[in-house]
């Protein structure tokens, strides 16, 4: 049996027995309650089954992030269905975790800067309750697999750029933590190929700088394109990751 460490049951005293690592304090909400568990290096989080998205998580090194997992799956602590964040570990690690029924690798990227001035960043708009209609219809037509959506309640607040009157970019803030993190950025197909992408990063980077200190955003290892232009804004720090779903 694992036993959970009550002494890091509290955000400010976790964050300080892992140096304040990036993506744990992304991952913790700043009020809601959670359990924690430590083990040969690797430490795990468990928040409330009411939570949106990812349930939990593990840091520290594969093998023991990996074991720690393993036990805390045989003992319940992860309901099927739920996805936790684990390490980068290798598919042919993961094949052999019964515990797991599906996995993304993604590279949490982040920054304590934000990125230098970009052509077109003064563009970028805060969006309203409004724009609901056309932040759909763009989603749908540019990035149809995003998670980030007008009805997702993990968002909370949308970004954009318009032509005239037509929205041709936008990204959502899904800040969780204290954290500030950009998500589901996407431009209109019709206007790729002008900028616009670094524009927009750049934009929603320095409106949530001004309430974090630190800025991050996911990226998955293929998309090469996203990678360069999110390195180049100075988005250089990062966090291989592997997302598992519990069996």
């Amino acid at each position: 049996m694992v036993i959970a460490d009550a002494a890091l049951a509290e955000r400010q005293a976790l964050l300080n027995a892992v140096d304040q690592h990036p993506f744990v304090r992304h991952s913790l909400p700043t009020q809601e309650p959670f359990r924690v568990w430590r083990r040969n290096g690797a430490v795990g989080w468990r928040l409330p089954a009411a939570t949106l998205g990812p349930v939990g998580g593990i840091i520290g090194p594969p093998a023991e992030a990996l074991d720690l997992f393993g036990r805390l799956t045989a003992e319940g602590v992860f309901e099927p269905g739920r996805w936790v964040h684990l390490p980068r570990l290798a598919p042919e690690t993961l094949a052999a975790v019964p515990g797991v029924t599906g996995h993304e690798d993604w590279d949490f990227l982040w920054t304590a800067t934000p990125p230098p001035p970009q052509p077109g960043e003064e563009r970028v708009v805060r969006l309203s309750e409004a724009d609901r209609p056309e932040l759909t219809a763009l989603i749908d037509e540019s990035y149809p697999t995003s998670t980030a959506r007008p009805d997702n309640p993990q968002v909370v607040d949308w970004y954009g750029i318009r032509e005239g009157d037509r929205l041709i970019a936008c990204g959502a803030d899904r800040t969780r933590g204290d954290v500030g993190f950009l998500a589901g950025l996407t431009v209109d197909p019709a206007f790729r190929g002008r900028g616009l992408g670094a524009a927009l990063t750049a934009g929603m980077s320095r409106a949530l700088a001004a309430r974090h200190d630190l800025l991050a955003l996911g990226v998955y290892p293929a998309n090469v394109g996203a990678l360069r232009l999110y390195r180049r804004l100075g988005y250089t720090a990062v966090v291989p990751l592997t997302s598992v779903r519990c069996a």
